[in-house]
């Protein structure tokens, strides 16, 4: 691509200018890469429900204008000084979760929360501190987000933000192992490590939740459980191998975790709450069994706090947090793009609407309302 190589590109991004308005197509010019940096030309991306808690989230707050998206694939347009493990050409797809190989987090299996590379949820490129996003016209500088911004025909991410995948991964299957599918899946392998014969309750059935049922269907779950207020989720989840579903608005005032001790003879063994709800989360880890339940949080919530009785985790209940499901980047995703070319994984079902880049608000009322799973944009169109 030496005809844009070391040159600012011209493009259209959705540019995002307060917690009010929607994002507006803009045009604006993107800088080439820097030291240790990748620009990207962005094939698909995907809203995500972390990219609306973060455009509307007022604590801390956070510089406007900038650019959402994190869940995206794309082609590698041109690379900075420093960087040896991509190329021109390559198919790529960024992530928020940045996995630099260096630092002792990164070195050791027990995390994937890089202490050399911090994750931001919006500001400038993390190692200079500037933005390479300016309004073409004005000049006005636009912020990056979750270190991807991928709501831009062209981005650029620090190279601890880019794993490189098999080229013959379709781009829309790749947009997904950007965040939620390998979010769902690696909950289930990584974090709770899954077993045969066991029993998995999901509350909060979007993608990442049926990723999540996806993962336990490969490992050979006996009874997954889907908790939702939405009666079309257990259908649709059908598909990613949901074998039960609970509906917390038809239980009469019967406790949920009640419920789904009744469901698996004393508690799931595996609870995934995905909701990021405070109450969701409590009623998981009371409805994990005594012993050895295990409820993993996923969803990203407003930080609300949540209470237990003390006697609930001294009979060996366990509670942890799992940020992209426990995934290390480099290594895990390129293992499940593995498994879905050998026909391992069914990830085509999460893609329930496409659309065109135009159309990007469209994307996000879908999200709003709940409505689908997966909406790829194709940012060529």
């Amino acid at each position: 691509m030496e005809e844009t190589r070391g040159k600012a590109i011209r493009c259209k991004a959705a540019v995002c200018w307060s917690l009010e308005e929607d994002p507006v197509i803009e045009e604006i010019e993107v800088a080439p890469p820097k030291p240790w940096e990748v620009r990207i030309k962005i094939l698909c991306t995907s809203p995500c429900h972390t990219d609306l808690t973060f455009w509307k989230l007022k604590e801390p707050p956070l510089p406007f204008p900038r650019i959402l998206g994190h869940e995206a694939s794309g082609i590698v347009e041109s690379v900075g000084e420093e960087v040896k493990e991509v190329q021109e050409g390559d198919l790529v797809v960024p992530v928020c979760v940045p996995q630099c190989d260096e630092c002792p987090d990164c070195r050791s299996d027990r995390s994937n929360i890089c202490s050399n590379i911090q994750f931001q949820f919006a500001g400038d490129m993390v190692r200079d501190g500037t933005s390479r996003f300016t309004i073409a016209q004005t000049r006005q500088v636009v912020y990056h987000s979750m270190g991807v911004s991928s709501f831009s025909q062209y981005t650029v991410v620090d190279v601890a933000n880019v794993v490189k995948v098999h080229p013959s991964i379709p781009p829309e299957i790749a947009c997904l192992l950007s965040c939620g599918i390998s979010t769902g899946v690696g909950a289930a392998w990584k974090v709770a490590n899954v077993e045969a014969g066991s029993t998995v309750a999901i509350f909060g059935l979007g993608t990442v939740g049926l990723a999540v049922a996806e993962g336990a269907r490969v490992r050979g779950a006996a009874k997954i459980i889907g908790v939702d207020i939405n009666p079309d989720k257990f259908e649709l989840g059908k598909q990613f191998g949901l074998t039960d579903f609970i509906n917390p608005k038809e239980l009469n005032d019967k406790p949920l975790n009640q419920v789904l001790k009744e469901m698996t003879n004393g508690g799931a063994d595996y609870c995934f709450e995905c909701a990021g709800i405070a109450s969701l989360i409590k009623e998981a880890f009371l409805g994990s069994r005594t012993g050895w339940g295990l409820t993993v949080i996923l969803g990203v919530g407003q930080g609300d706090s949540v209470s237990f009785n003390s006697f609930e985790i001294i009979t060996g209940k366990m509670l942890t947090g799992s940020l992209l499901g426990g995934v290390k980047p480099k290594t895990d995703i390129p293992f499940f793009g593995e498994k879905y070319l050998e026909k391992e994984l069914r990830l085509e079902g999460f893609i329930t609407h496409e659309l065109n880049f135009q159309d990007i608000n469209k994307a996000l009322d879908l999200l709003f309302q709940g409505i689908g799973l997966r909406c790829i944009i194709r940012m060529d169109g």
